[in-house]
Order: C-alpha cells, then structure tokens, then sequence
C-alpha cells in the first residue's frame, strides 16, 4: 500500500505497517510534528487548531487520534466534525485559531485518508513549512516533550459551521438569490456519500432552489462509485438529469473543493470549464486578472483577454496557483479539475462559492448549459504517461525537451512545472512523478483527435531521446 508525505500532508491507505500505511503511529508523528511547527510561529501561551474530517469510514478514529495528539501538546482544538475543505478553511479565520488540519484524502477511493494542514490564514503550507513538518515527523516520538495534565489542552465541539459558510456565500454581492429563485431551476447533485450531503441541500435551499434532488445523500462514507468527479464515474447522475429533465447537474468530490457541471441533455459540461464559466460571470461585473495551473484549459486565457485582463499560469497545485493570484492581483482564479477559488470570499477551492456564482449566472443568462458552453472556445484535452525504467534520468529527458522546443519560433516553453510547451493552436505540458518513473503528458488542441495526437507525437519525441541517449 503506499504513505505519501508532501508540504501539504501526509495521504495514504489504512492499515498495514507503519511508514509504509497510513497507521496510528504515523498520524501520532504528523499531528506532533506539525504542533510543534505551530509554536514556532508566534509565541503565545496558547495555540488553537481547527479539525474537520470529510464521511469516509475511517475518519472518526484518524480524527480521535489527531484532536488526541494535539491535547496532549497542548494545543487547544475547535473540532467541526463533518465538514468540507472549504468550510474548514474558512474556520480557521473564523475561529482566529494558528492552524487546521483537514481530514480528507479528497477524491481518493475510500480506503485512503489523509490529514490536509492550514497555516492561521486557512491555507495550504508553503515548501519550507512543510518541509519543517517532514523532518521533525521522522523523530517524533524521541523529541517531543509532551505536556502534563494541568496543560493539556481543551476541545470546542461546533456543529453546523456550514451554515456559517453559505451565509458568506449568499452575502457575496455577486450571488443574487432573487435570480436563481425567479428562474425555478431543477437541479440534480451527486454528493458521493460525503459531507457534499451536508452542504449541498442547505445551499441550494438557502438559494431558492425549490426542485433538487440529491443522489448518493448519505454522509456514511460508502462511496457509491469512484469518487473523482468524471465522466465515467457519473452515470447515474447523468440518467438522472435526463429522466427529471434538470436544468443543471453538479458532481463534488468527497471533501467538496472539486465541482464538475453536468449539462440538461446529460452530458458534461466539461470539469476544465467550470472555472471559465464562473471566471466569465465574475469578469463581466470586474475588470481583473486571472490565475490557473499549467495544465488548465487555454480557455481561461482566452475570456480573460476578451474581457480586458490579463491570464498568468502557476505550477500545479493549489498553494501555487495561490500564491500567483495574490502576486498578480487575480480576482478569479483555480485549477482545471474544477477547482474555484474566489479570494473575496476566501483562498482556497471551494464548490459551495462555486454552485453559487454558476446557478447565479445561468439564472441572469437565461440559457441552457450547454448553450453556454458553446460560448467558449472549444478546447479538448488529453491526458496520459509514459512509463520509464528506474535508470533513466528523467531531468535529463525533460531538459532535452526544452532545448529543442526553445529553439523553434512560435512556441513558448515555460519550465516553472516540468516543461510546458505552448504552441500557436495547442499545448503539450510535461511533469515527472515524484513516486515512480513516469512522465505524465497532458495535451490539448481544438479537437480530441488532436490532442491525442499531440500525445503520441510526444510519446514518441521522448523514446526517440531515450534511444539517442
């Protein structure tokens, strides 16, 4: 089974030995670790955590023992139990508190689980702060002076901190909940048996929504199919927005920072798509400048510019894309996977703002989904990899890529992530794992027959270095 540790957590499967699962002792290491790289941010006589947990089956006992494992450091906890990312982000502020820990192993089968860590803003950690917690994990047990009784700390239990969460959301002067109520939509919602259970009914109530059906309910944790929000994954929601004739479907992930939209004909609005559309709403009321990662839809380039603003790229990942939308001033901005991330609301993904904003512009649109989506530039993307012997220096492949690419006119390559390759009509962007020997090659162009094959063209581009040595 595996046991990943990045600057953003640890993830893995339950079970199994230590260091190699997702076990007690591991979770015991993690949380005092990152306890201790609390106390060296401020000196305070008392810090204060926030843990929430998504539904998946073993998130009762991870969560026992991380709260436990922060009390017996002394730190003080506001736990909000059921919860999506999103919400357990905006606690943090919420609850003035030095940090959060989010129980989630996102949209990761049910097996896995993960503890997700937020600095006092609500947000991911930066490299070097994560790189503290990694390194202080592995000798935990040894230099850890754990507090006595009189010190220990103390446990706030909050329920229902969603609400807090969607009332923000309906003040948001861009969501008009006059609109969506006018427009009477019929909304179908897969929530994957997680906390989107939770969240997503109260939403659509708060916001007029009068007809919506919500399938897979029950935050219990038994996933009733793969829970990564694709096209594949979503067969039974699609039947379902046919035979109830929806307006509009939407898919979250089990902790709720991923949306995909499904169109009224049943077929998917495209997961890249979600941030254009909401980005598109958000730019006809803001002049401003937008962020996405690398390997996002060049569509959000393009209504970006249409409207006037200026579209910057980040490395992937979340703390990356957030890090550039502060520098760049982005009023919008997000990943691909159907990631939104509106900064007057808060930094970090979250599909409740997104429902919103999305329901919201439909409603002033007065169109269907998929009309709406023949707005846009029409893009496709393809994603695969290329597996590679252990032997075979990977940086090596990828810096060759780069120095053939560099040289031809018309074409810009970015390196900030792997090598990016943009082309005047498409774009290739190449990243190496840092568990296994792949290279994982994304692609996209103006039909699925070219970007596929944009894909092998590469494929074959890197064999060919491989044989040249």
């Amino acid at each position: 089974m595996t046991l990943i540790k990045s600057i953003s957590g640890i993830r893995g499967t339950i079970g199994g030995k230590s260091g190699d699962n997702l076990t007690p002792f591991d979770i015991v290491k993690f949380t005092t670790a990152y306890s201790k790289w609390l106390k060296t941010q401020s000196q305070k006589p008392k810090y204060k955590v926030v843990v929430g947990r998504d539904a998946r089956i073993s998130g009762p006992d991870v969560r026992n023992i991380v709260i436990g494992t922060l009390t017996f450091c002394g730190v003080d906890v506001v736990d909000i139990g059921l919860a999506t990312t999103p919400t357990t982000e905006i606690a943090v502020t919420e609850f003035n508190a030095d940090g959060g820990i989010i129980l989630t192993a996102s949209h990761n089968p049910t097996q896995w689980n993960a503890l997700k860590l937020l600095n006092h803003n609500g947000e991911f950690l930066n490299a070097e702060d994560g790189k503290f917690i990694i390194d202080n994990s592995i000798n935990a047990e040894q230099d850890t002076d754990f507090v006595d009784v009189m010190n220990l700390g103390k446990v706030q239990t909050v329920e229902n901190f969603e609400d807090v969460h969607i009332n923000k959301v309906l003040a948001l002067p861009l969501v008009d909940v006059d609109a969506i109520k006018k427009a009477n939509f019929t909304v179908c919602v897969d929530t994957i048996n997680s906390v989107g259970g939770i969240a997503v009914p109260k939403l659509l109530k708060a916001l007029g929504v009068k007809n919506f059906t919500i399938i897979n309910d029950n935050a219990d944790g038994n996933f009733a199919h793969n829970p990564e929000p694709l096209k594949q994954n979503l067969i039974t929601l699609s039947e379902a927005v046919k035979a109830q004739k929806a307006d509009v479907g939407f898919a979250v992930d089990p902790d709720v920072d991923r949306l995909a939209i499904m169109q009224e004909d049943g077929e998917m609005f495209g997961e890249e798509y979600t941030l254009v559309a909401v980005a598109d709403y958000i730019l006809q009321h803001h002049n401003g400048n937008t962020v996405s990662n690398l390997s996002s839809s060049r569509a959000l380039r393009d209504v970006t510019e249409k409207a006037g603003g200026s579209y910057e790229a980040a490395a992937v990942g979340e703390l990356n894309v957030v890090t550039k939308m502060k520098q760049n001033h982005a009023i919008i901005g997000g990943e691909g996977n159907g990631g939104v991330i509106y900064p007057e609301l808060h930094y970090g993904r979250d599909s409740i703002v997104g429902i919103a904003l999305f329901l919201t512009y439909l409603a002033k649109r007065k169109i269907k989904v998929s009309e709406l989506k023949a707005t846009y530039p029409q893009y496709y993307m393809s994603k695969n990899k290329i597996q590679l012997t252990p032997s075979i220096n990977v940086d090596a492949i990828l810096q060759k890529v780069n120095e053939i690419y560099s040289a031809q006119p018309d074409v810009k390559v970015t390196t900030i992530d792997g090598v990016k390759i943009d082309f005047p009509e498409n774009w290739v962007h190449l990243r190496k794992s840092n568990t296994e020997p792949i290279i994982r090659i994304y692609t996209e162009a103006k039909s699925q027959q070219l970007a596929d094959n944009l894909a092998v063209e590469m494929i074959t581009k890197i064999e060919e270095i491989i044989k040249n040595g």
